[in-house]
């Protein structure tokens, strides 16, 4: 009888790590391959083709605004303003921020909900150009992985590039320069102080918020970029 259980538990124990292991391999081959952004540009994001199914749905059609800029083409303050707002270790970090990650949890769990993000640059451009605005675990671990990817074959610069060409700005609105074009009616190189944290202050909010909002959230927003700026440029 014993022997039985212990070979009824053995049977049960191998199929489930065989089950487990075809499934990581499984997930792992599902990951898409970032190796061609080196040098390519993406066409179209899934956060655009999301957009267009959403539309579609309300029977609307989307269409899409973006037009490609490169990183020396954005203003530094516009760069600086998104990096210390949105991931201020970016570039000393390997695609994902433990101890942000780790103080997002734990204050979600505090809270019973999710209040705090943490997720870095990378995170947000693994989930723009590969997955979707759906909140589940099993997203949040392909971002994971996904970041993971982005870090190994492109540089940081180049990350930073293609983040800020295929951000939201608002419907159909993606990319800082396609945003500064629509709402300020020049490129983003000509953008002032105000309209460049303006832009980047609608970012976490970008159908929700436009940069000409006159809500509090925005004016908190803009006051927070403004403030870490000043601080930012004093420790320079």
């Amino acid at each position: 009888m014993k022997n039985r259980v212990k070979k009824t538990v053995s049977i049960i124990l191998i199929l489930f790590a065989v089950t487990l292991i075809s499934y990581t391999i499984f997930f792992l081959i599902s990951l898409p391959n970032v190796s061609s952004l080196i040098k390519s540009n993406p066409s179209i994001t899934a956060m655009m083709k999301q957009r267009i199914r959403e539309a579609k749905k309300h029977k609307k059609k989307l269409y899409i605004k973006q037009k490609w800029v490169s990183l020396n083409k954005i203003p530094k303050l516009l760069i600086d303003s998104v990096i210390l707002t949105e991931d201020a270790l970016f570039y000393h970090h390997n695609g994902v921020d433990y101890h942000e990650l780790k103080e997002a949890i734990k204050k979600n769990i505090k809270k019973g909900s999710k209040v705090r993000g943490g997720s870095t640059i990378t995170q947000q451009l693994a989930k723009n150009l590969y997955l979707s605005t759906h909140k589940s675990y099993l997203r949040k671990l392909k971002e994971f992985f996904i970041a993971k990817r982005l870090e190994k074959h492109l540089s940081k610069d180049r990350i930073l590039e293609i983040y800020l060409n295929v951000i939201e700005f608002g419907r159909g609105i993606f990319g800082v320069e396609a945003a500064s074009f629509h709402f300020f009616k020049k490129p983003v190189s000509q953008l002032s102080l105000e309209e460049i944290v303006r832009l980047v202050a609608v970012i976490p909010k970008p159908l929700r918020v436009s940069p000409f909002s006159k809500s509090k959230y925005l004016k908190w927003r803009i006051n927070l970029i403004l403030k870490k700026l000043k601080i930012y440029k004093k420790l320079k």
